[in-house]
């Protein structure tokens, strides 16, 4: 069994978009960092990456899946003949049950696998991470804990470890439903940006933070996450209930909606 090297690890990372790159930019001053993407930047070696093929990101002690979740099989699938007994496979999607299931299913059993979720993404970690958070899932074998270890003392994040069912549960609410507004949001536009409130500001500051997300993170929060569709249903539902009350009272006259209340007349003469 390959022993993987714990002081200067070789760090493969599948996939270099957006959150790639944040990936990098973090670990690259702590291993020896490899990266493949179908569109990788040229001058990626300017970086201290090491511009690499599948072969040579299947061979890395830690092979790092920073792909979309509907591509999450195939990336497996290219890997698989080129992982090393005991490396440690870790994926980075903002749902955790599904991926958890394939990479058991189709990973090497005598690799270690990690689930893990940063909470947080280029837009909200452009300033840095230390003290955001991140969700650690054990799968197989027993890396988690180092690895939650390493993010916590040398990146400082905050580490939630968790399952993926407890992962999924919380998400469904936590970023289903900011995702879902956010994007009616942006729907809506042109919105208000001079006479705003404070309340206003925060929620545009929200939308923000995962405008600018790719489509496949939204599907898959919205439709990979089992739990999603009961809180997305729930959310409509009180919705409706709301236009249908909001509805109601407008059609009834003032003072029978305030009844007890004083006429208007009387509040103002």
């Amino acid at each position: 069994m390959h022993t993987p090297n714990t002081t200067n690890p070789s760090v493969g990372l599948m996939g270099f978009g957006a959150f790639g790159r944040l990936i990098a930019r973090h670990l690259k001053p702590h291993c020896r960092l490899l990266a493949f993407d179908p569109a990788l930047p040229a001058d990626i070696g300017a970086g201290g990456i090491i511009a690499a093929d599948p072969a040579q990101i299947g061979a890395c002690d830690i092979v790092i899946l920073a792909v979309p979740v509907a591509a999450l099989s195939e990336a497996i699938a290219t890997l698989r003949p080129h992982l090393r007994a005991g490396a440690i496979v870790v994926d980075v999607g903002s749902v955790k049950i599904g991926p958890a299931k394939t990479m058991l299913a189709e990973l090497p059993e005598d690799v270690e696998i990690v689930g893990t979720h940063p909470l947080f993404g280029p837009q909200s970690g452009r300033d840095g991470i230390a003290g955001l958070k991140i969700a650690i899932c054990p799968i197989r074998g027993a890396s988690a804990w180092r690895i939650a270890a390493f993010l916590r003392r040398v990146l400082r994040l905050q580490v939630i470890m968790t399952t993926p069912e407890a992962h999924d549960r919380e998400a469904a609410l936590v970023q289903g439903l900011t995702h879902l507004i956010a994007k009616i949001l942006v729907a809506m536009e042109p919105l208000p940006r001079r006479m705003t409130t404070a309340s206003f500001d925060l929620l545009m500051r929200a939308t923000e933070m995962v405008r600018h997300d790719s489509p496949a993170v939204f599907m898959a929060i919205e439709q990979a996450n089992p739990h999603a569709r009961p809180v997305r249903d729930r959310f409509f539902a009180l919705a409706e209930e709301m236009r249908t009350h909001l509805d109601r009272d407008a059609a009834e006259p003032f003072n029978q909606r305030s009844a007890g209340a004083l006429s208007w007349k009387e509040r103002v003469g």
